[in-house]
């Protein structure tokens, strides 16, 4: 796919086609994080630094390593 910038103001746009979006589940209101290694752009979701989202992240990491000894121990 082929894209141009479009002006918007002052500056240059990207516009992102909806089933891109739609497909790496960008929201229109999400921090994203704009990098490059010198010849192309990456565009990625922004790190959750919340505390919700680090204890949600713990959380998933200990249950991927002990779910099946928690759960026994559950019972």
């Amino acid at each position: 796919m082929i894209k141009t910038l479009t002006r918007h103001g002052n500056s240059y746009a990207l516009i992102i086609d909806r089933p891109i979006l739609d497909l790496l589940n960008f929201e229109p209101d999400a921090p994203l994080e704009v990098s490059t290694d010198g010849k192309s752009l990456v565009i990625r979701r922004a790190p959750e630094t919340s505390r919700e989202a680090r204890v949600a992240k713990s959380l998933s990491k200990v249950n991927a390593k002990h779910g099946r000894t928690l759960k026994r121990l559950a019972e």
